[in-house]
Formats: C-alpha cells, sequence, structure tokens
C-alpha cells in the first residue's frame, strides 16, 4: 500500500488544482459577460466577440467539474438499493461501479486523444482574436486522465461506503470548532 498513499496525495493536489481552474473559468466567463454589458451600457452598441469567448470555457467547466464531483462522490448512485443489499453484494455493486467509471475514463482518455490530436480547426472569436480548438479539445483526454487517477482513492469514492455516523460526528465537530466575532 506504500505506492497509494502519494497518489492519493497527487490526486487531492489536482483536484484542488481543477476546482481552482474551473473557478478561474467561471470567473472569466463573468468578467467577459460583464464587460460586454458594461461596453452595452456606455455605448449603446454590442460587442461581437463576448459570447464567443466565454463559450470556450463551458467545456472546461463541465469536464473539470465532472472530475471534483467523482472525487467528493457526488456523482449518480442508487443508494437505497444498494444499501438494501447484504454486505457481499454491496461490495460486488460497488466494484462494478468502479470498474464502469475506470472503463468511461479509459474511454474519455482514448478517444479523447485522438479527438484532441485531430483539432485543427480555429475558432474565429472576432477578427482579432483566434483560438486554436486545441485549446478547448485538451480537456477531454485531460479530465479522462484526472478521473483514473482518482480511482486510487477506491471504495472512498462511493457514498455507500461512508458512514453516515461518522459523517454528522465530523459535521458536529467541525461546527463546534468554530467561533464567530
Amino acid at each position: 500500500m506504500g505506492v497509494l498513499t502519494p497518489l492519493r496525495r497527487v490526486s487531492d493536489l489536482v483536484n484542488q488544482v481543477a476546482i481552482v481552474v474551473c473557478v478561474g473559468c467561471i470567473l472569466a466567463m463573468l468578467g467577459i459577460s460583464f464587460t460586454a454589458f458594461l461596453y452595452k451600457l456606455i455605448t449603446g452598441s454590442t460587442l461581437s466577440w463576448t459570447y464567443s469567448l466565454a463559450r470556450l470555457f463551458l467545456p472546461w467547466i463541465g469536464f473539470l467539474s465532472m472530475t471534483i464531483s467523482l472525487r467528493y462522490g457526488e456523482h449518480v448512485a442508487m443508494t437505497l438499493l444498494v444499501r438494501s443489499l447484504p454486505r457481499i453484494m454491496v461490495q460486488v455493486a460497488a466494484g462494478l461501479c468502479l470498474a464502469v467509471i475506470g472503463l468511461f475514463a479509459l474511454m474519455l482518455t482514448w478517444y479523447g486523444w485522438g479527438y484532441f490530436s485531430n483539432a485543427t480547426q480555429v475558432y474565429m472569436v472576432s477578427d482579432q482574436i483566434r483560438i486554436p480548438s486545441k485549446v478547448t479539445a485538451i480537456v477531454v483526454p485531460m479530465s479522462g486522465v484526472i478521473m483514473l487517477l482518482h480511482l486510487v482513492h477506491g471504495f472512498a469514492l462511493l457514498e455507500h461506503f461512508i458512514d453516515e455516523q461518522d459523517v454528522i460526528g465530523e459535521l458536529i465537530d467541525t461546527a463546534d470548532g468554530e467561533h464567530r466575532s
């Protein structure tokens, strides 16, 4: 198990970077939209490039937030069904779930790399702003690799293996430790 601990730390670090990048993309989109709003308010005309530039951030937000939600166990799950099964069947179902997630991540990486390497178009945001499609296409295989990295957390990614009493206890301890001024 000596190799899993460093990989889990890398997974957590990559997850934190993904969160920062997602927040940065959202702030950039908001900044572009606010600039367009102010420009329209002040001049009465519109900037033609703001919508096109802002929407280039959407694939980054969508794909990276998918990896973030996987890391925190916020994915589709049939909790009621799984919790009604015997413990051994829960483990089998969890193993199958992790295998499906792994297969999806592998396919995302494999086919995403082909998509990225064949992306030759240039987005004409405006006459002066041209952005290669590789800028948005790279997030597809990148998210697959991040998902594969997060799989080192194993069953901890699945909510059926989280003990509610431990989580509630942690939340209570956290709330008790907060001091308000």
